[in-house]
């Protein structure tokens, strides 16, 4: 006979002197599949309208499962809100694509220089509507009673975005560091928790330093590569070649087209590495980010790691991956019905029916990516966002006084608009 096991039948006790994350993320990953799912047909049936109601829904999902300190946050935002915003924008979007429109139907310098001016006056508009998206969100974020707010200019945030992208291309991406610092000052200089103004205390060098050494593996090659051309091709020679049709090119000028050849293995060589250091690059950005976020006294520090990242997007490649065969196979299977019915490939029922199942894969395959997105992508950095911050100074929240209103959808309807939107 076998003594019993004591332990069998009681769980096991709660360490008391076990410490509470200060941040948790709550939320199951299969309600927001089948709140996502559900959102993308309902999206397709009305032909997007709903999207107002999804993004909506998705928004209070992530606000009311983030825990900080005890009490989730809350969102207040509603979908008509949205929607409202989205119909003003594009009255005010119409008439500035028509007059685009109208010049480039001109032959003469108006007309040659409309589209440039065009994607500058929407880069403009699209970084506005960015901030004034972020004001929306903000005045909708609701934690321990208090809002959370956002002043300052949308069109000056605008102008200094729209100067640091030009310094960032210029710069082939090494300046990118000290525009996101200077961006993330201005709006973090600009939002309140109740009457508890922020700041951000991230550096541009501090990032740089951690982003080197992906920007010489991915830039370094090609720049390498153009630099060797520029100095060893005989371009003149190479150009006079091309002219005559290249059929002595292999022969006078191999040099020139070995060199050739190795600037395209550069080049797939950077685009291959851009893939491959994308979520370590996400990672870098993302901890950089919350750990630089200050309010009043209060300090956050990320201890996000990456290999959960890389993790998250094998996991987003493994998924759509299964879903494209799966698709797949429901086309052939339905192409087969198709014919056992009688649709002949060349008449024009079959034409037809093509074109219909041709559009209903392409919007299936649009709306399943985005979803597998949303819930494997974004739901996880996230949580792991959210589950890495550490708070010092807490106490500055307790005497917190509300302040502040609640501001319009426009910038959010602009932004969905342009296609700019986020969470």
């Amino acid at each position: 006979m076998t003594a019993p096991d004591v332990f069998a039948s009681h769980p096991p006790i709660a360490d008391p002197f076990a410490v509470k994350p200060q941040a948790r993320f709550l939320g199951s990953e299969r309600v927001l599949w089948w709140l996502l799912a559900r959102g993308a047909v309902l999206v397709a049936l009305t032909l997007g309208i709903y999207r107002f109601w999804l993004a909506t829904d998705t928004r209070r999902y992530l606000w009311s499962n983030t825990e900080i300190v005890g009490s989730s946050l809350e969102y207040t935002g509603t979908a008509l809100e949205l929607l409202i915003g989205f119909l003003i924008a594009i009255a005010v979007l119409v008439p500035v694509y028509g007059a685009f429109f109208i010049a480039a139907l001109d032959l003469g310098l108006i007309g040659k220089l409309s589209g440039t001016l065009a994607f500058l006056l929407l880069l403009l508009f699209g970084q506005f509507a960015v901030y004034r998206a972020r004001r929306y969100r903000l005045t909708r974020t609701l934690y321990r009673g208090v809002y959370c707010n956002q002043d300052g200019s949308g069109w000056l945030y605008a102008l200094r975005a729209w100067g640091w992208w030009l310094v960032v291309v210029l710069s082939l991406g090494l300046l990118y560091p000290w525009a996101q610092a200077s961006l993330e000052r201005y709006k973090m200089r600009h939002t309140f928790y109740g009457d508890l103004q922020g700041h951000f205390d991230g550096r541009g060098g501090q990032l740089f330093l951690r982003g080197l050494t992906m920007w010489l593996v991915i830039m370094g090659p090609p720049i390498a590569g153009v630099a060797f051309s520029l100095i060893a091709v005989d371009w003149p020679a190479l150009a006079i070649e091309l002219q005559r049709g290249g059929d002595r090119l292999e022969k006078s000028s191999p040099a020139a087209l070995a060199q050739l050849s190795a600037f395209t293995i550069a080049i797939g060589w950077s685009m291959i590495a851009a893939v491959v250091l994308y979520p370590a690059f996400q990672a870098v950005i993302l901890r950089w980010w919350l750990s630089g976020i200050r309010l009043g006294a209060l300090e956050v520090t990320s201890k996000l790691r990456t290999g959960p990242i890389y993790t998250t997007y094998l996991r987003f490649l493994g998924y759509v991956l299964l879903f494209i065969l799966l698709l797949v196979v429901a086309l052939l299977v339905g192409i087969g019905l198709g014919w056992a019915a009688g649709f002949s490939p060349t008449s024009k029922g079959g034409q037809a029916v093509a074109s219909v199942v041709a559009v209903v894969v392409y919007v299936a395959l649009i709306l399943g990516c985005s979803t597998i997105y949303q819930v494997v992508v974004k739901r996880s950095l996230w949580r792991f966002g959210v589950e890495s911050l550490v708070f010092t100074g807490l106490n500055a929240l307790d005497a917190v006084k509300v302040k502040g209103r609640p501001s319009s959808a426009f910038g959010e309807g602009l932004a969905d608009a342009l296609n700019v939107g986020g969470l």
